[in-house]
């Protein structure tokens, strides 16, 4: 009966597993080149393959890894560094935030480990499971575990490459981590709305780059953009009620 029972539970976790790595194979096709644009940067930049490694296993977020190789490639002081990308990861607060209700039964150490590997393509692809109901941890660790090694799979490969890409702009890989993230805006835009509001943060965006303001015009655009989705939304409750 026990072995039975340990036999169920065993099928049970290798099913929650493949599933999960499943749940991560569209963000394993965005991963790899992307990350592999990020390891030729990288080496341009003058990072030592250990530094760039490490900076995808322990940093692991791709706006800001690119970030930092640009600022790093021109010579930016370390202190500049360090405040620029704490100000572009604040909106894994807010994305951490809209997941928490589901968490909240969960241990520190576990959300702890699930806000490690929390990045823009895995909150996508768990807001929309978590809305149909809560996956078994095991398929949620198994798609965050299958993102964060395919971006370190290809961290390394465009490293090892970095040394035989002379230029790196004929093949447009400094645009690799933009069009992932037009990519991701496409796929989650299902409303009029959200279609609205994603036009309008980027016509900001270009609006205040061209005013001057550089590095600051995404995220005041974003801030704006997300206001005023908000506030549109709320104004439809009240009207429908």
């Amino acid at each position: 009966m026990e072995e039975c029972i340990e036999q169920r539970t065993c099928e049970s976790f290798s099913a929650d597993w493949w599933r999960g790595i499943v749940k991560a194979l569209p963000i394993v096709s965005g991963y790899i080149p992307v990350g592999f644009a990020y390891g030729v940067l990288s080496q341009k930049a003058g990072l030592s393959e250990l530094n760039a490694v490490l900076m995808s296993l322990i940093v692991y977020a791709g706006a800001s890894q690119f970030v930092a190789v640009g600022l790093i490639a021109a010579q930016t002081p370390a202190i500049s560094i360090i405040l620029t990308i704490f100000i572009v990861n604040l909106r894994h607060l807010i994305m951490a935030s809209a997941l928490a209700p589901h968490l909240s039964r969960w241990r520190k150490r576990e959300l702890a480990a699930f806000g490690f590997e929390l990045t823009d393509e895995t909150f996508a692809v768990h807001s929309t499971r978590f809305s149909k109901g809560m996956p078994p941890k095991t398929e949620i660790f198994a798609t965050n575990m299958t993102a964060q090694a395919s971006w370190v799979l290809g961290s390394v490969l465009g490293i090892v490459a970095g040394g035989l890409i002379s230029d790196v702009k004929p093949f447009g890989l400094d645009y690799a981590l933009t069009a992932l993230f037009i990519a991701l805006v496409v796929l989650q835009t299902t409303n009029r709305i959200q279609l609205f509001v994603a036009l309008l943060t980027g016509m900001l965006s270009v609006a205040l780059l061209q005013a001057g303001i550089d590095r600051w015009n995404v995220i005041v655009a974003t801030l704006i953009g997300a206001t005023v989705g908000v506030v549109i939304e709320q104004w439809n409750k009240r009207q429908s009620s």
